[in-house]
């Protein structure tokens, strides 16, 4: 039995080693085929990392799919059972990096545009793919600087699916229609280093830090909404001392992270955050690393499709949810473009041994099809 074609492509993405920000040519594979079907292609190259922004048609509205290509390091790959970039087949899965996160998807992109323009080539619309290599890197040269180049021209993204491994137990159980906000804080606190039989001539900045941290971590940011939970902070690094007993420290370090709902902005989060460490009189300074601000999808012409969809093409209802971490969607958003996250099951991403089960990319190839077709068939 020959392979199908969504399995035959993500094979041959699965065989590029392309770590992040490396491509390795998964992204000029997906020209060839793309050229044929009557996109037009741009390459966009910025620092370390390549980019692809490829549309067929010139009116709106624009439906696209965004991922990326590239993947995160194997670790030690004696771990692994097989080797990571050489696909193979085990029970019904598809094992190699980036399996699940997100080769297959972009393998069930391609074939679901494919078998749409053919059926459809005077289809509404344009349908276009925003694809980068700098998804699990620094995310500074990728999805985001695409974005820029876009609206900078004033070219408007509607409705776009991201292709992450949102589903948890079997495909399409979860889509994900939103996600929370991502602020980092990195704090350094000042004090006067001494010896600690002399404290009266030093200054702990533990000290002064400890109590602040503890309010920290007892606030109650907000109860979230019908969409998110509530707003959350950790302390997730704390360092300080000169490695002896003997010695107090003259600074300490930490870092903390919020993932916010829509309750809140980053300048608030700030604004109280700063007033805590204020009204400890701590000798500090901050910065701060706004990951991207949250954004929704309600209920629409775009969510209605894709459960339709899935109820459709698996014959369950999916459910919505706004949880956990952050995705290149967070850049798509803000512009006003209706997005959603809707890939396979995410239970091996980033693990030693990652796969995919071969059916749930197949699947995911006919939700991806059956969407286009409701959103832009004539």
């Amino acid at each position: 039995m020959s392979d199908s074609l969504v399995l035959q492509l993500a094979k041959d993405l699965l065989s590029r080693k392309s770590v992040t920000p490396e491509d390795a040519g998964c992204q000029q594979m997906m020209i060839t085929r793309l050229e044929e079907l009557g996109f037009t292609i741009e390459t966009m190259v910025f620092e370390d990392t390549t980019n692809l922004w490829a549309r067929r048609g010139t009116t709106a509205p624009v439906f696209c799919f965004a991922g990326h290509t590239d993947v995160v390091p194997v670790g030690k790959i004696e771990d692994w059972d097989t080797d990571p970039f050489v696909p193979t087949i085990i029970d019904g899965y598809l094992h190699g990096r980036g399996a699940a996160d997100m080769k297959g998807s972009i393998a069930s992109f391609l074939v679901a545009v494919e078998s749409f323009v053919k059926a459809h080539p005077d289809h509404q619309g344009s349908v276009a793919l925003l694809i980068t290599s700098d998804e699990e890197g620094p995310f500074i040269n990728g999805t985001t600087r695409v974005i820029d180049t876009l609206e900078a021209r004033n070219e408007k993204i509607d409705w776009c699916i991201v292709g992450e491994p949102s589903s948890t137990n079997k495909v399409g159980d979860i889509v994900k229609n939103g996600r929370r906000g991502s602020l980092t804080g990195d704090i350094v606190v000042k004090g006067i280093q001494g010896h600690v039989a002399y404290p009266h001539l030093a200054e702990n900045p533990i000290h002064k830090l400890a109590p602040a941290l503890s309010e920290l971590s007892q606030v109650v940011w907000d109860q979230g909404n019908d969409y998110f939970p509530a707003t959350t902070l950790q302390i997730t690094d704390i360092r300080s001392g000169a490695g002896a007993s003997n010695i107090v420290p003259g600074e300490a370090t930490c870092q903390f992270n919020l993932r916010y709902s829509t309750e809140l902005t980053a300048d608030l989060i700030k604004y109280r955050i700063e007033g805590i460490f204020e009204k400890h009189g701590l000798n500090y300074e901050i910065s701060w690393i706004h990951s991207g601000q949250p954004f929704l999808t309600e209920p629409g012409n775009l969510l209605n499709a894709i459960t339709d969809s899935i109820e459709s093409v698996c014959g369950y209802p999916s459910e919505l949810s706004t949880s956990g971490g952050t995705s290149d969607g967070r850049f798509i958003a803000p512009t006003g473009a209706q997005v959603v996250e809707l890939g396979p099951v995410n239970a091996t991403i980033h693990k030693v041994n990652e796969c995919v089960k071969i059916s749930d990319i197949e699947q995911l190839a006919d939700i991806y099809e059956q969407t286009l077709v409701k959103l832009l068939a004539k």
